[in-house]
């Protein structure tokens, strides 16, 4: 082993024995916590429940000073037994006799001291049974508290009770209040005694008298009640009316007033009673004499509206049988006789607002709430005239009325609706519904008063609108007239309804006016037209005159299923060029032979058409000559031998793909390789010398080539 490593094994073992030597607080650090202490000199502490408490102080010693530092608040605290003694910040606190240690903690340093509990007292009793019984209504029941068994702390112990609805205490005095059990307890110096008290009813029953239910009518004398307390079923009872109080479970059918039964209204109630603990009841059934009350005005009633200073009169019958009726005044009053008085039945409008009207009469009664709308001197409708749709709805339109100081209010929502034929036009749930197609008028009351009377249109609804015209190609400054426009409805019929439609323009470019359609500036717009439930737009093009038109070609010739474009140029007055291909609106004067398109012409059959175009009103017509396609051209002779003046006329036939074959010699172009040798016209081969030429036959596309040979 080296003398370095012994060396340090030596140090380590001198730190070790030092360190079991000499307390840590010998190695503390200047301001360190070397213990802390109470401010105590007491080893154990002696506390009385509820009579004393102890207030401790924990002081720090502290490393390198000479002054005790005071950490109570600083300190953790805590209690051995929290049942027998709780802590906190230093004050301890007895709650039951025993022993308990309490320590404090401080940076580490801990300190402890035992604290010994007692009771101020040694015995705490009452002086009653652990069990009693006392009958409710029983009064001036006391018990007493008796301490260590002479000393009497009746008035300074607490008392409780488990229950004060059934028994009260205070000071050892007892109030009966319910029947039940309840446990009263004394609490005196920490220590604690109770008993038990049942309390029962002094009687074994209450009877109401008459005991039987009560059948009463509305308008029956008062009946007056009594209620007995009796010991036994066979028991005639004790009078105790003057002691308790009768109550009803619904007043608005029947009340006790001074002690008697008073039938109010129709219905059920049950009067019930209690004493000392016992109870009764007794169930009352309150019937209408009549069975029916009836108000004449029935629209009124129905809608009860008034106008300012407005007055009507409601009259009242009682009906017990389907035929007899009984008249009677009645008993009105109004919620608020500031808008509406009644008298007698006599209702009057008195200011603007709302009054509830109530007429009854022995149990029956009715009600309804009149409205009260201001003086008005002239009612408006908004439309004079409504039109709707089949199967749909709209809203009723709007009513204002003019008030006596000329403003306007708006009456809508007051209007009830009616219609003349609800065939056609039924007036349901706010609304206008459409049902057949036709005529009816609608008619708007508020209250009795006639306010509106509108007619109103149903018609079928439009498929679709159909214009004769598809696009306009104006000139600036020029007008058309505008386009026949048919309706086709939903039932099917079709009708011209070029005078209703409601027509509009989008932009600048052109205006209406006049019942024509006048172009403004160049440009672009959208003509819609509008009738019912559709519409229709047609494109607006406006544009410069032009004063010439040049279509190329002006004739064509096709073979079948072939197409052509069309060009067409139109030259301003300016001399400038701009091209219409597109804009002519060509038509076709036999669709069986030539269709066409916006550029093109395209050959269904063989025959001749024409093709007329228009721009800005100047027309142009193109001569359309539809052939079939040559598909084989052939000669009756391939080769020829002739001697010189010899004649030989060569038949030469064409084929067309729809099938046909025609001979077309004296149409086809002939030529000779030699005319020294041999000559051609039409067919007709002539042999001038010996040599050979060949003949050629052009057709169209097609040729034949001829070997003659002159010997």
């Amino acid at each position: 082993m080296s003398l370095n490593r012994k060396t340090t094994k030596i140090f380590l073992v001198v730190v070790m024995m030092l360190a079991m030597v000499f307390p840590t607080s010998v190695f503390a650090a200047s301001g360190d916590v070397t213990s802390i202490e109470f401010d105590t000199n007491e080893s154990k502490i002696y506390l009385t429940v509820n009579e004393t408490t102890e207030q401790l102080r924990v002081l720090a010693n502290i490393e390198g000073s000479t002054t005790k530092k005071d950490v109570t608040n600083e300190s953790t605290w805590t209690s051995s037994n929290t049942r027998i003694v709780k802590v906190d910040g230093g004050l301890i606190l007895p709650l039951e006799k025993g022993t308990a240690r309490i320590t404090a903690k401080y940076k580490g340093a801990i300190k402890t001291i035992d604290v010994d509990v007692k009771f101020a007292i040694d015995d705490l009793k009452l002086d009653q049974p652990d069990k009693v019984e006392h009958k409710l209504g029983t009064e001036g029941l006391t018990v007493k508290a008796l301490a260590d068994g002479t000393n009497d702390v009746t008035t300074e112990a607490k008392w409780t009770t488990s229950d004060d609805s059934v028994v009260k205490v205070s000071k050892g005095e007892l109030t009966l209040v319910g029947l039940g059990s309840v446990t009263i307890t004394a609490e005196y110096k920490g220590l604690k005694a109770s008993y038990s008290i049942k309390v029962v009813a002094p009687y074994q029953k209450l009877a109401i008298v008459p005991g039987e239910d009560q059948e009463l009518l509305v308008g029956d004398a008062p009946v007056e009640l009594k209620v007995l307390a009796k010991q036994s079923e066979t028991d005639a009872g004790t009078d105790v009316t003057d002691k308790v109080e009768l109550k009803s479970s619904n007043t608005s059918v029947a009340t006790i007033e001074d002690g008697k039964l008073k039938p109010v209204a129709l219905g059920k109630s049950t009067i019930s009673v209690g004493y000392l603990g016992s109870t009764a009841k007794l169930d009352v059934y309150v019937r209408n004499p009549y069975e029916a009350l009836i108000l004449d005005q029935t629209d009124f009633v129905k809608n009860p509206v008034l106008f300012m200073n407005d007055s009507i009169t409601v009259k009242a019958k009682v009906r017990n049988a389907a035929s007899q009726s009984v008249d009677v005044t009645g008993e009105w009053t109004s919620s608020n006789p500031l808008a509406v008085s009644v008298n007698g039945g006599v209702i009057t409008a008195r200011s603007s607002g709302t009054s509830t009207i109530k007429v009854s009469h022995l149990g029956i009664s009715k009600e309804f709430t009149v409205k009260v709308y201001p003086t008005v001197t002239k009612f408006e409708v908004a439309d004079s005239k409504v039109e709707v749709l089949k199967d749909e709805s709209k809203s009723f339109p709007k009513v204002t009325g003019t008030l006596l100081d000329d403003e306007e209010q708006d009456f809508s929502s007051a209007v009830t609706w009616t219609s003349s034929d609800e065939k056609v036009v039924t007036t349901e749930d706010g609304k206008i519904k459409a049902i057949e197609a036709g005529t009816a008028t609608i008619t708007g009351k508020i209250g009795s008063r006639e306010v509106a009377s509108v007619p109103v249109t149903v018609n079928e609804k439009v498929l679709v609108l159909l214009s004769d015209v598809e696009e306009y190609q104006l000139v600036m400054g020029r007008s058309n007239t505008l386009p026949k426009v048919n309706a086709v409805l939903e039932d099917g019929e079709e009708k011209d309804v070029t005078s209703l439609v409601e027509w509009s323009l989008t932009g600048s470019a052109a205006v209406i006016k006049d019942g024509t359609l006048k172009g403004l500036t160049k440009g672009s717009t959208t003509l819609k037209g509008t009738y019912l439930n559709k519409e229709v737009k047609i494109p607006v093009i406006v544009e410069q005159e032009v004063v010439k038109i040049v279509v190329e070609p002006e004739n064509i010739e096709l073979n079948i299923k072939k197409s052509k474009s069309i060009k067409v140029t139109g030259y301003y007055s300016n001399g400038k060029a701009v091209s219409l291909s597109s804009k002519m609106n060509w038509s076709t004067s036999d669709t069986a032979l030539v269709t066409v398109s916006k550029t093109s012409v395209k050959a269904v059959a063989e025959g001749t058409a024409t093709i007329t175009g228009s721009y800005q009103g100047k027309e142009v017509k193109v001569k359309v000559n539809v052939v079939p396609k040559l598909t084989k051209l052939t000669a009756s002779d391939k080769r020829l031998d002739l001697k010189p003046g010899d004649v030989k006329t060569v038949t030469v036939t064409a084929e067309f793909d729809t099938g046909a074959k025609t001979s077309v010699g004296d149409s086809a172009v002939w030529t000779t390789s030699k005319s020294s040798v041999a000559k051609v016209t039409n067919g007709r081969i002539e042999a001038v010398s010996k040599g050979t030429a060949r003949i050629k036959g052009q057709y169209n596309s097609k040729s034949v080539t001829i070997t003659v040979s002159v010997k």
